[in-house]
């Protein structure tokens, strides 16, 4: 009897368990609603429309018929004919490689010292994240200024040191850089996502280390790097989407020159849907653009495997 009772106690609590977690999961889908609803409108609806475009003959009078369907046409014309387009893709990777590179190497040097116990630590925190939330035109118009050929500090500081002045903007070879220079400095972000991780490896890793009479790089390359590698994995992901779609300093500041050097994908866009008025043509360049991106994106997260280590992981 006691059995059959302590049963149906057991059957009554699974099933009242089960009530509950039918109710949590229709609150759950009930207020997630508004979610897909805006990703399925400012997202996803967009991006179909978008490709649905890009297979039209689309002016700046929009043309939805059978009869401006040109097929593969606009996709066929970027890879074959199109003057800017492959340019557009080896310039917006330099940039990309070295952007993202300098940020990485920049934010966690940065991140590093500011991890110290240093005077006015919250103080010198705040004033290298302070450039990640200005204006980011503003921002590329105060460096145009520090790249002036004529007046500007860098070349300044370059006739200080009986060197010739240089045309940061105006020079093909150099524009690449010193707009790549700027991103690294606006790359706040990045600094307190690695400060944040520095501060949760755990301490007992770097007094065995130093039990074991290793130095800094010997600690930093066998204990801050693989306990940072779910950071880095974030951070570089991050700054690879945010500097692939950089397009800021061509409209501020180039105009997608001099000549094509920072004709940048994006940059490319604007200018063939709004300037030029080719709107199926951007849309296939958008398209193509999105493609690049996820191919990046995906290639970082299966080699991630390899070089991402968890706490746990043996």
């Amino acid at each position: 009897m006691a059995e059959g009772k302590n049963l149906k106690i057991k059957a009554y609590h699974s099933d009242a368990a089960t009530k509950i977690a039918k109710k949590e999961a229709t609150a759950a889908y009930i207020f997630l609603i508004p979610a897909f609803i805006g990703l399925t409108v400012l997202t996803y609806g967009p991006l179909l429309a978008v490709f649905g475009i890009s297979f039209f003959n689309w002016g700046r009078i929009p043309k939805f018929t059978m009869d401006s369907f040109i097929g593969l046409e606009n996709y066929i014309y970027l890879f074959r004919d199109d003057p800017f387009f492959k340019d557009s893709i080896k310039v917006t990777a330099f940039f990309t490689l070295l952007a993202v590179a300098g940020s990485l190497i920049y934010s966690l040097a940065v991140a590093m010292l500011l991890n110290r116990k240093i005077p006015a630590r919250g103080f010198f925190r705040a004033v290298f994240y302070i450039p990640y939330v200005l204006p980011a035109v503003a921002v590329y118009m105060g460096w145009s200024w520090l790249y002036e050929p004529n007046y500007g500090l860098f070349n300044y500081v370059l006739t200080l040191l009986n060197v010739d002045k240089v045309n940061f903007l105006q020079d093909s070879k150099l524009v690449i850089p010193s707009l790549a220079l700027i991103s690294v400095w606006l790359s706040g972000n990045l600094i307190v996502i690695f400060l944040a991780g520095l501060q949760n490896v755990p301490r007992v890793y770097y007094e065995a280390a130093e039990i074991d009479g290793a130095n800094f790089w010997q600690r930093f390359l066998n204990v801050t790097v693989p306990s940072m590698t779910p950071i880095i994995f974030y951070n570089l992901l991050m700054a690879i989407v945010t500097n692939m779609q950089i397009v800021t300093p061509a409209l501020a500041l180039t105009q997608g020159g001099p000549g094509n050097s920072t004709r940048f994908m994006t940059y490319l866009m604007y200018y063939e849907g709004f300037y030029s008025g080719r709107l199926s043509s951007a849309a296939a360049i958008s398209f193509v653009f999105f493609i690049i991106v996820a191919i990046f994106t995906a290639i970082i997260f299966v080699t991630s495997r390899e070089w991402v280590f968890y706490e746990g992981d043996k």
